[in-house]
């Protein structure tokens, strides 16, 4: 028997198929990472700043009174009558 050269089989698959998918899977994930991180911007570069600071809040202190009393005296008008009285 005489020997033969190895035989070939192909199957209709090219062997840089892999290669390419890899490829494109790397991109994506790449461009994806950029656009998350925010080196690319997508929306236009238009940010819109808003304010969420809240002013303080103050308590009441336990030594002042809550309502303010009313003052006693004379009217704040500043003129007196002095009653007349008649005798019939």
């Amino acid at each position: 028997m005489t020997d033969r050269g190895p035989t070939v089989i192909n199957t209709g698959r090219s062997s840089n198929s892999g290669w390419i998918v890899a490829v494109i899977l790397a991109l994506a994930v790449i461009g994806g990472l950029l656009m998350f991180t925010g080196v690319i911007d997508i929306n236009g570069g238009g940010g819109t700043e808003v304010n969420v600071n809240v002013p303080a809040v103050e308590t009441p202190s336990a030594d002042k009174p809550a309502t303010e009393t009313p003052a006693t005296g004379t009217p704040a008008t500043g003129t007196t009558t002095t009653p007349t009285t008649t005798t019939p």
